[in-house]
């Protein structure tokens, strides 16, 4: 593009002018206020090619840090390390010192994936106490139970686990079934709190053919405080080939039934404490969101 003769000559004096004020030491604010040169644009074409005067560079804070990463990368150190001690990024460790070579792997894959595995296992231990704190915490939170609250307990776990009544097949009675000695254990407390002697109690071993019906039976018989001899005799179930069973272990000792005789009226009343708790739960609900 042509320029008028007269305006390119008044640029270039006054470029000179320009370049004459910044090599005096000047910053661009005092060159643009002497020359009365609002337009930025302007300004950065008289003074292009001229670096900024020293006192006008602001100070990098990260200049020592840069110094020190390259520094400690040429000792050999990953970025890892120098995070470490530097407090800085990644990002910013591999912007300062990406022009230097790399530290040479002072460790085989063996070692590497040995010190990894080291690493996940001591990770895996740390989740693992935590796990059990927070159990543990939650356990002690209980404290002690009071009957009502074993009896509250008791029903809500029946109406879970138990055998329940139904309108086409009366079933009002208490017949319970579980694998867990810890279930059961909370539910022969549930029948002591109800007045529940040991005499109207009919126990039977639900197991696996192939299992130990006999060291089953006086595991739940040690558990519940009876005699072996007075279970009624185990219910086995059939081996289905088609399926693979996992509770094949010496701990594996199946079911026990527990059958409460007389006991319609023990029915009744858990379900109407179950429908009670659920009633009260829902009131309580209704009343939060008012």
């Amino acid at each position: 593009m042509a320029h008028a003769p007269g305006k390119y000559a008044d640029f270039e004096v006054l470029r000179e002018r320009a370049v004459a004020l910044r090599r005096a030491g000047l910053s661009r604010r005092q060159i643009r206020d002497r020359l009365h040169v609002d337009n930025n644009d302007i300004l950065n074409r008289l003074l292009e090619g001229e670096p900024p005067p020293e006192w006008t560079r602001r100070p990098n804070a990260k200049d020592d840090l840069r110094d020190k990463a390259r520094e400690l990368r040429l000792q050999g150190w990953t970025y890892d390390r120098i995070q470490v001690e530097l407090g800085c990024s990644k990002s910013s460790i591999s912007l300062w010192v990406r022009d230097l070579p790399k530290p040479e792997r002072r460790r085989s894959a063996e070692e590497a994936a040995a010190i990894a595995r080291r690493g996940w296992e001591a990770t895996l231990q740390s989740r693992e106490e935590e796990r059990q704190q927070t159990k543990t915490t939650a356990k002690q939170a209980v404290g002690n139970l009071s009957d009502r609250e074993v009896f509250l307990a008791g029903a809500v776990l029946y109406w879970a686990e138990g055998a329940k009544d139904k309108s086409y097949s009366r079933r009002e009675r208490l017949q319970f079934i579980n694998s867990d000695p810890n279930v059961i254990s909370f539910f022969l407390r549930w029948l002591d709190v109800l007045g529940v002697e040991r005499e109207r109690l009919r126990f039977r071993v639900s197991i696996h053919e192939s299992a130990n019906v006999t060291d089953a039976e006086k595991f739940w018989a040690g558990l519940a405080g009876v005699e072996p001899s007075t279970f009624q005799k185990a219910s086995l179930k059939k081996h289905n080939p088609k399926t693979s069973r996992k509770n094949t272990s010496e701990a594996y000792r199946g079911c026990l039934i527990i059958y409460v005789l007389k006991s319609a009226d023990l029915y009744r009343r858990m379900e109407g404490t179950w429908y009670g708790i659920v009633g009260a739960a829902t009131a309580s609900d209704l009343q939060n969101r008012t």
